[in-house]
């Protein structure tokens, strides 16, 4: 359905061993060219000058500037993935558009989970020039008896409404589709969607804030049932 985007990036984190490991899960990912290593703030600021990136893995917690410190810096920023052994600053994290949150040790199928939304995400950064970028992920729905194109990245949330689903969208109405959650559930990434209750599928990226009972997405307030919460987190890496 779309192509394969190769993501020129670089890893910028104090600890050699912890490097090293990050390393080596981005040279078993197919669309990742690792370009550079930064032990710290001022040494990428100054690299990132010479050498284009798209995707930072990028640790908070380092000498003399913090990678927070780091990204206020940076007039142009690549997309972010933040690589930390704390889960303090999840909240913040998300104050700069990561794409996502990983905790250290880190796991492969996590450690993809977020690679995977790197590629997806048409709307944060830019990949550099000569590279493929990737078609929007879509699917169809039938509503008022036609099929209908719904781009993932614009789906919000959704909704269940007795026999049906509404889909709440970016920028547009919403969509009543006739279907089960379950059903609806079933045609959606598993690393993009997540169903926090048994009313709501809330996309991951469109989170904002969130604590053990609501989801913030823009205006909106979305219940997590209490048996969700543990997943919430781990999706979210916080």
């Amino acid at each position: 359905m779309s192509q394969t985007t190769i993501l020129k990036c670089a890893i910028v984190d104090d600890s050699r061993l912890q490097r090293l490991a990050i390393v080596k899960l981005i040279e078993g990912h197919p669309a990742l060219d690792l370009v550079a290593e930064w032990n710290n703030a001022i040494e990428t600021k100054n690299g990132l000058l010479d050498t284009p990136v798209d995707l930072l893995f990028l640790d908070i917690e380092m000498p003399i500037l913090t990678g927070f410190d780091l990204l206020d810096d940076l007039e142009h920023k690549p997309k972010i993935i933040f690589v930390t052994g704390k889960t303090k600053y999840a909240f913040k994290a998300f104050d700069y558009d990561a794409i996502d949150y990983l905790r250290k040790p880190l796991k492969k199928e996590r450690f993809y989970a977020a690679v995977d939304k790197a590629i997806a995400s048409n709307g944060t950064g830019s990949l550099s020039s000569g590279q493929v970028i990737p078609e929007e992920e879509f699917i169809f729905v039938k509503s008022n008896l036609k099929k209908r194109k719904i781009y993932l990245n614009n789906l919000k949330y959704v909704e269940a409404l007795g026999d049906y689903v509404k889909l709440i969208m970016d920028n547009s109405d919403p969509v009543i589709v006739l279907a089960t959650m379950k059903s609806f559930e079933a045609q959606l990434p598993e690393d993009r969607f997540l169903r926090v209750h048994k009313s709501y599928i809330v996309n991951l990226q469109k989170v904002e804030r969130f604590n053990s009972r609501n989801i913030e997405i823009e205006s909106d307030q979305i219940p997590v049932s209490r048996h969700k919460k543990a997943a919430l987190s781990e999706a979210l890496g916080a």
